[in-house]
């Protein structure tokens, strides 16, 4: 279970990969002893933590913070020169990691997990499971299953009382300190307004009735984006109150979006795809990126130009929004999972090989 997320950028198939080696690995009378294991045991210390599989990283004010299997989070405080491990309260594998200042960031995880931190990341606090997010699920359905389509979600919500706790998220995004939203395997997706200290179900404020994974959300300007398998493209004009589906302009699995400084929307996943729109995704633009490996990560830089990164380890700059690609190749010389731009303007990366710094000074700007 260690490396879903990696599974998901290789293959469309990735919520089969996920149903298969969930049935392997959670055998009748030992799944629960080991949901509730790894749910309540810390992250182990380890000299090898910043070899380890990781999935996740972010910004925290000038600090890097990474994020990755077996609940650990390592911290830099020198543009990812150095990393130290941080104290975790669950061993189970963190996908990814958002920071909304130098302080309040939030990682989430397999099993449901949800981590907050106050202080940087240096400690982190459970916020919710599985378990929990399962539960909260059936009784918000129970409690609208007069509503429009109510039946069919608290059907959806017990399919997955059944399933079990195993679902895991694979991103989020905070506008502020108490908004947010974390999604992921299965159309999970759940909202707080008070910072994480009460969770909702959103799921049937989402149009995704083949209930689709949901692989990332971002917003632009007023309005909140989610992607996902199949090319499921969908858009919120009404700050989350309901998100509606879009014409795709790809039928594949879409990875992750980046909204930009002018405005722009980046989409991409496998195959090297990734798409462009300058009207909040009423209009695409193919970006020709010249390579067939999927894209993992996209990074706004400094100096107004776009990175996106393949899982192969490729870089491709573009400083006239996606017209044109320069391609390199990461220094790490491992498979990516996502990068970061760090205070200094060099490249932070993590992938299936841990932590890598690449001094690049295609990837600097001006502050």
């Amino acid at each position: 279970m260690n490396v879903e997320k990696i599974f998901a950028r290789r293959s469309p198939l990735w919520g089969v990969c996920v149903l298969v080696v969930s049935l392997l690995v959670s055998l009748p009378l030992v799944a629960q002893a080991t949901t509730l294991a790894v749910l309540q045991q810390p992250a182990l210390p380890t000299a090898k933590a910043q070899r380890s599989v990781l999935l996740g990283l972010a910004r925290a004010g000038e600090r890097l913070v990474a994020v990755g299997e077996r609940g650990i989070v390592l911290l830099s405080d020198d543009a990812g020169v150095t990393w130290r491990q941080a104290k975790v309260p669950v061993s189970v594998s963190l996908t990814a990691v958002q920071f909304v200042d130098a302080e309040q960031g939030w990682a989430v995880g397999h099993l449901g997990v949800v981590l907050h931190t106050r202080d940087g990341g240096e400690t982190w606090q459970k916020q919710l499971d599985g378990q929990r997010a399962i539960a909260s699920a059936v009784q918000f359905a129970e409690r609208d299953v007069n509503q429009p389509d109510g039946a069919s979600h608290l059907a959806q919500a017990r399919r997955m009382l059944d399933d079990g706790p195993d679902k895991p998220f694979l991103d989020l995004y905070f506008s502020d300190r108490l908004h947010g939203y974390v999604v992921g395997a299965y159309n999970q997706i759940f909202r707080t307004d008070d910072g994480g200290r009460s969770w909702q179900p959103w799921m049937r404020h989402v149009d995704n009735p083949q209930g689709l994974n949901l692989y990332g959300i971002r917003a632009l300007g007023n309005d909140l984006w989610l992607v996902g398998e199949r090319g499921l493209l969908l858009r919120s004009t009404d700050a989350g109150q309901s998100f509606q589906a879009l014409k795709s302009p790809y039928e594949g699995s879409f990875f992750g979006l980046l909204g930009t400084r002018d405005g722009a929307l980046v989409v991409y996943g496998l195959r090297g795809n990734a798409w462009w729109s300058g009207d909040r995704g009423n209009t695409w633009r193919r970006l020709d990126t010249g390579i067939e490996s999927t894209l993992a990560s996209a990074v706004e830089l400094r100096d107004g130009g776009l990175l996106l990164a393949s899982q192969s380890g490729e870089l491709l700059f573009s400083h006239d929004q996606g017209r044109s690609f320069d391609k390199r190749q990461s220094r790490s010389g491992g498979t990516l999972a996502a990068v970061q731009q760090a205070v200094d303007g060099s490249l932070a990366s993590v992938g299936l090989t841990g932590v890598a710094a690449d001094q690049d000074p295609r990837a600097s700007g001006k502050p």
